[in-house]
């Protein structure tokens, strides 16, 4: 049984969705697979060969988490309390050309994968639709071990193409299908500085919406205008009032974006659509850049030469302070990719690609 899952890229929603705002993403053309079969005892033998190392643990023991992360033993947890069993081990071999603690969910998608293999060769498959894997995978990767990070990579990675999510008041998933063009990936091989933009971005403009609720209880993230903001300027650091601002600004960028989207599904992609796609990608990075401050010198001067080479615009993606961008080139891929190597960084030519799924 051979079960790939791939990774993402995310458009519009950058660090919002666990402020309760909505994200719009999409899965690439690279990903993880897990290709293994049952054994005649009760062992997981886990082969990872792109780390060099092995993972084995016993069916027969219960399943406290051995080290930070755990994310082979917490997703077995989460399934038996699903309500699957298992009567005998599986030996499975890991693989992926997914870049690694990068920002493209390369850890989302290698638990959506171990799931479904779970769910495949379990003694009675429940056949979990690719929101349920979603829900599995952060319920393992995000609950099980307290992590702040929200619901989007866990849902872009099982169910694919580009997906609009909602978290609040409820979940929604709804599919889009935007008519898009290449993107070209680019990893700054610089590793991520998570928890230091998690304190700025997510800590830090949770403080800035009490300060300003306690103020006007009216306010809210999901509606308040713009240009309202100069209300509050008196109560806020000029550095709070920069991250209220562009949290307001890439919500309204998100749903500028998702109605072009919508569009270019409807009527085929045009020369004006890519431009304008190409511009709220950069106008979305921008705010991180300069306000919530997940870019980095490198990033910028990658992001720089992709658009000198061609690229229509593009953004750094993930939790940032390191890992990667991509930029939007439906065309001159192959000199965008060149420009980004020029600057240090790892290049990779991507397109949207479908969620999880059996490959044999």
């Amino acid at each position: 049984m051979r079960i790939s899952t791939p990774g993402r890229i995310c458009f519009f929603g950058e660090h919002q969705d666990y402020l309760g705002l909505p994200v719009i993403a999409a899965a690439i053309s690279r990903r993880i697979s897990v290709d293994g079969d049952r054994r005649d005892d009760h062992k997981i033998v886990l082969h990872l060969p792109d780390l060099g190392t092995t993972e084995t643990f016993s069916l027969d023991t219960t399943f406290p988490y051995v080290k930070p992360r755990d994310y082979f033993r917490s997703t077995v947890n989460v399934v038996k309390r699903k309500g699957l069993t298992f009567s005998k081990g599986f030996e499975a071999t890991i693989h992926g050309n997914i870049p690694i603690n990068s920002g493209t969910s390369s850890s989302s998608a290698l638990i959506v994968s171990w799931a479904k293999f779970l769910d495949q060769l379990s003694d009675n498959p429940l056949n979990f639709s690719k929101k349920e894997l979603g829900e599995i995978a952060n319920a393992a990767e995000v609950l099980e071990f307290g992590e702040p990070g929200g619901m989007m990579d866990n849902y872009s990675t099982a169910i694919g193409n580009v997906i609009y999510l909602e978290s609040t008041p409820v979940i929604k998933v709804e599919a889009l299908t935007p008519k898009l063009g290449t993107f070209v990936l680019g990893d700054s091989l610089e590793p991520k500085d998570t928890l230091g933009i998690i304190a700025r971005c997510r800590y830090g403009m949770e403080d800035v919406i009490k300060i300003v609720t306690d103020y006007d209880p009216s306010f809210s993230i999901f509606t308040t205008a713009i240009d309202q903001l100069a209300d509050y300027k008196s109560l806020l650091s000029t550095d709070q009032l920069g991250l209220l601002k562009a949290n307001i600004e890439d919500r309204d960028i998100l749903v500028e974006g998702k109605a072009l989207l919508i569009d270019s599904a409807e009527d085929h992609a045009t020369q004006n659509f890519d431009k304008q796609f190409g511009g709220l990608l950069y106008k979305h990075y921008q705010n991180l850049r300069d306000h919530k401050r997940t870019s980095t010198p490198k990033i910028e001067r990658m992001m720089n030469a992709a658009l000198g080479a061609g690229a229509l615009g593009g953004k750094i993606n993930g939790s940032g302070g390191g890992g990667c961008m991509f930029a939007y080139a439906p065309t001159h891929a192959e000199e965008v990719a060149e420009a980004i190597e020029r600057e240090g960084g790892k290049s990779y030519i991507i397109t949207v690609d479908e969620g999880t799924r059996i490959e044999g």
